[in-house]
């Protein structure tokens, strides 16, 4: 029987195998899910807090709103001018700068000085510590009518003084010593802020470039200018940045214990806002004063930004 001859094996066709759907929610896709979840509440803060008051009071600026005799109306750019003519506004600026710049000095000063003190191994540091940070916690509405009592012409600062022969002033009805009560009553609140911020950072500096300094012949005083300073820069960049914006919103001590007097020689900026808002009801030139104050603190606060590329030590 013949067995019938085969042809050529041909091949099979290729089966295509479908590849499986990528899942959506990969593990990249729910990290990043994750991230926006997290930054929603503080994103959703700066809009609602920040953001749209800011816009706000840019859109009042270009108003006239009077809630009591219920009038709102357009007024274009008259706020502004009458910013420029304001005979009030140029002593404002110098008692706002006055306060801000003495504050800022003084606070720097008095806090890197409580810092290096307080690096030292010293007995009762810990006391001296809790001490000067504690009227960082107080309410600072309490704080100023603390200090207003001490203050008074009959008040303990004065007292004190009368003890060793001394006939103190008035200090909030003056206009020299006004401003310098303010000033002392809110160094002394803040200080203990800056203190632990420069406390930290001395805390971080190797020991063993005092060590090899003093080997070099370096003294303490060189030590602390060629050491110390270079490598807590950036900490003093952060402390002047939060000072300085701290000092031009200073409002609850004016208003506690001078109310911008005497002879409107602690009215800074934004008590003047306050005053020209919510005394004397304009609030479209309040908004403009606001503005003013934003840019004050943008510019300033660019300005120390851009500094930093020439003295603040790792900045290129």
């Amino acid at each position: 029987m013949a067995v019938p001859l085969k042809g050529p094996r041909t091949a099979a066709p290729s089966q295509v195998v479908p590849q499986s759907r990528r899942p959506f929610w990969t593990s990249y896709r729910r990290d990043q899910l994750a991230g926006y979840l997290f930054i929603t509440p503080q994103l959703a803060g700066i809009i609602v807090f920040v953001l749209t008051p800011l816009v706000l009071v840019v859109y009042y600026s270009f108003h006239e709103w009077n809630p009591l005799a219920g009038t709102f109306h357009g007024v274009g750019v008259d706020n502004y001018r009458a910013l420029a003519d304001d005979p009030k506004l140029p002593n404002v600026l110098r008692a706002t700068a006055y306060f801000s710049v003495s504050l800022v000095v003084l606070n720097l000063a008095l806090a890197l000085a409580l810092a290096v003190l307080l690096n030292q191994k010293l007995r009762g540091t810990t006391v001296f510590r809790t001490f000067f940070f504690s009227p960082v916690i107080v309410s600072i509405v309490a704080w100023t009518v603390v200090w207003g009592f001490l203050l008074q012409k009959n008040g303990g600062i004065n007292a004190f003084l009368h003890l060793i022969g001394i006939q103190g002033p008035n200090w909030l009805r003056g206009n020299t010593t006004a401003m310098l009560s303010l000033i002392v009553a809110q160094l002394f609140k803040n200080v203990g802020l800056n203190m632990v911020l420069f406390l930290a950072a001395l805390q971080g500096v190797p020991r063993a470039l005092y060590e090899a300094a003093t080997i070099d012949g370096a003294g303490r005083w060189r030590q602390f200018r060629r050491i110390t300073i270079p490598l807590i820069s950036p900490t003093i960049l952060l402390a002047l940045i939060i000072t300085f914006a701290g000092s031009l919103q200073a409002f609850a001590q004016i208003a506690v214990l001078t109310q911008g007097g005497p002879e409107g020689s602690t009215t800074v900026l934004v008590y003047y806002i306050y005053q020209q808002a919510f005394q004397f009801n304009h609030f479209g030139y309040g908004a403009t004063l606001s503005v003013l104050l934003f840019v004050i603190v943008f510019v300033l606060t660019a300005i120390q930004w851009q500094m930093r590329k020439k003295w603040v030590f790792h900045e290129s």
